[in-house]
C-alpha cells in the first residue's frame, strides 16, 4: 500500500432510522423499506417473457425510498446554511463549493461532558481544555465537541440536552486559528432551542439564539452536528474523514464520519 492503514477505525456518525428521535417532528426522516419479493415483478419486467417465478425465490432487488433533508442524521452544514452573503457581501458557499481539502485532517477532541445544560463555550473554556490535552491548535484541524448530549441519544430528551458553542469561542476557532471544520455530538451547534428560548424571554436578543453558526457571517466555516461515540477517541492523534455527499447549491449533506488512529 502507498500509504500506512490506521490500525483502529472508530464510527462517529448516527444511523439514520425511522425510531429514534433525533430531530423536530417537521424534519424527521421517513425510511420505507421495499423488499426483495416486491420488486421482484419490477425486475422481471425489464425482460420480455420473464416471471416473477423465475428469479431465485421469486426474490429481485431490495431498495429503499427515503424522504429527508439535508441535515438529517449526522451531517455538514455549509456555510449557506447560515446567512445567504458574508459581512463583505460575498455569496456563501455551498456544500459542493467547498475544498475537498477540509473533510481529512487531524482531529482532536474537547472533552465538555461536565458543562451543563444551555452552557455558552467561550474562548477561554476553549484555551484551559488545550491546556489540559497539551494541544497546540493548526491551522485546518478539525475540532471535535464531545458533550452530554449523546448519552441521550436513544432517549427521551435528546433535542433538549447539549451545551452551545458561543460566537466569540466560534472565531476564536476559525479566524484566530485558520479551523475550517468542527463538530459536536449535540443536534446542534448551539444551545438546544429549548434552553435558548429561556434566554429570549429575558432579553429578547434573536441574535444570540444561533450565534455559534452565524459566526460564520464572519468567518465562513463548516460544522458537524450529531456526531456519537467520540468518548471512545483520545484528545488528539487521529485522523478525521468526514466527506459530504456532492449535492448540487445545498446548504449541507450527510457525511460518514470515522475517526482513524494507530
Amino acid at each position: 500500500y502507498p500509504m500506512q492503514l490506521p490500525s483502529k477505525i472508530v464510527d462517529i456518525t448516527m444511523p439514520l432510522d425511522n425510531e429514534t428521535v433525533v430531530d423536530p417532528d417537521i424534519m424527521r426522516p421517513q425510511i420505507k423499506y421495499v423488499y426483495h419479493q416486491e420488486n421482484a415483478e419490477t425486475m422481471a419486467n425489464f425482460f420480455d417473457g420473464m416471471k416473477p417465478e423465475d428469479l431465485p425465490d421469486g426474490q429481485a432487488w431490495a431498495w429503499e425510498i427515503i424522504t429527508l433533508t439535508t441535515h438529517n442524521g449526522t451531517h455538514m452544514d455549509a456555510p449557506w446554511h447560515y446567512h445567504s452573503h458574508d459581512k463583505d457581501g460575498n455569496r456563501m458557499q455551498t456544500i459542493d463549493e467547498l475544498p475537498l481539502d477540509w473533510f481529512f485532517r487531524p482531529g482532536i477532541k474537547l472533552d465538555f461532558r461536565n458543562k451543563p445544560d444551555g452552557y455558552v463555550i467561550e474562548p477561554h473554556d476553549i484555551l484551559e481544555e488545550l491546556d489540559r490535552i497539551e494541544y497546540k491548535l493548526q491551522p485546518l484541524d478539525i475540532v471535535l465537541f464531545n458533550t452530554k448530549a449523546s448519552e441521550y441519544y436513544g432517549k427521551d430528551g435528546y433535542l433538549e440536552h447539549g451545551i452551545g458553542i458561543g460566537k466569540d469561542a466560534t472565531l476564536f476557532l476559525t479566524r484566530d486559528n485558520g479551523i475550517r471544520v468542527t463538530g459536536i455530538d449535540a443536534w446542534g451547534w448551539d444551545t438546544p432551542f429549548s434552553l435558548a428560548k429561556e434566554q429570549y424571554a429575558k432579553d429578547g436578543d434573536a441574535m444570540k439564539i444561533w450565534q455559534g453558526h452565524w459566526a460564520g457571517i464572519e468567518q465562513p466555516y463548516c460544522h458537524m452536528e450529531k456526531l456519537l461515540n467520540l468518548e471512545q477517541l483520545p484528545a488528539h492523534g487521529f485522523m478525521v474523514s468526514c466527506f459530504p455527499w456532492k449535492i448540487k447549491d445545498a446548504s449541507g449533506s450527510f457525511v460518514r464520519a470515522v475517526a482513524m488512529f494507530d
